[in-house]
């Protein structure tokens, strides 16, 4: 497929959003560390359509680019009204073909009416390589730990804002997520990298991982190959998901 150099990243229209970048360090999933400001986004904008040379991973009919986390078995999410849901219980999907750098585009939206509270509320997350999570969770007037809100870098860093939109409405992720290098014994040449815009609002800006992600302890690296599946939660919430794509990147190595 044809590629796209990172210089020639999509440029988008969008609010940029920088008070708060620089933070002071907070213990893990820390219930003392300040909430991001909370922000009405834009008005909602109709799904956008995949580019020419987009990988399309879900049209709104059939999941036949996911598999199970558990291999050998067929993702079990429910497919209906254009849209696929998390099936609690059923595990994990992701999909079938590995990838490196990418710009990834997805919709999701949250239960409606809501159910729970904190991290019991709309849970889920898109895992860039199977191992770097943005959170994705109900965060409309729903306080939990500021690392663990919806677009947070899951137990790292917290969004710059609060740009969620009420449950049961469409939100969306635009990601630019430059992978990792490990040099041969394993250190980390460079940490895995991403941009994030949640509903058209700028949340993290060239932010790194600090490692891969893990639940209330520090994150370390892992030496991993350059590609890898893209991987989506089921944390025991009905979360719905479309218009699923990515498009490759050539890094600075020359490499997709």
């Amino acid at each position: 497929m044809k590629t796209l150099s990172l210089g020639a990243i999509l440029c988008l229209s969008l609010v940029a959003v920088t008070a708060g970048a620089q933070q002071a360090p907070w213990p893990v999933n820390s219930l003392e560390r300040p909430r991001p400001q909370v922000i009405r986004p834009g008005a909602p904008v109709p799904s956008i359509p995949p580019p020419s040379d987009a990988i399309v991973l879900f049209d709104g009919t059939k999941l036949s680019a996911w598999e199970s986390e558990e291999e050998g078995k067929p993702a079990g999410w429910t497919v209906r009204n254009g849209y696929m849901e998390v099936k609690p219980g059923s595990g994990a999907i992701q999909t079938r073909q590995a990838f490196g750098s990418i710009q990834l585009h997805l919709e999701w939206a949250e239960p409606a009416p809501p159910h729970g509270e904190g991290q019991h509320r709309g849970n889920s997350g898109v895992f860039l390589m199977s191992r770097y999570e943005i959170q994705v969770l109900d965060s409309w007037r729903n306080d939990t730990y500021a690392d663990g809100q919806a677009g947070a870098l899951y137990a790292q860093r917290p969004p710059l804002v609060n740009a969620s939109r009420p449950p049961g409405g469409w939100q969306s992720y635009d990601i630019v997520f430059i992978r990792p290098r490990f040099a041969p014994d394993g250190g980390v040449v460079s940490p895995a990298r991403v941009t994030v815009f949640h509903n058209g609002v700028l949340v993290h800006h060239d932010e790194a991982f600090t490692g891969r992600t893990v639940h209330g302890r520090e994150a370390t690296y892992e030496t991993h190959l350059d590609r890898l599946p893209l991987l989506l939660q089921d944390h025991g919430s009905r979360v719905r998901f479309r218009n699923v794509w990515v498009r490759e990147l050539v890094d600075d190595a020359g490499e997709g």
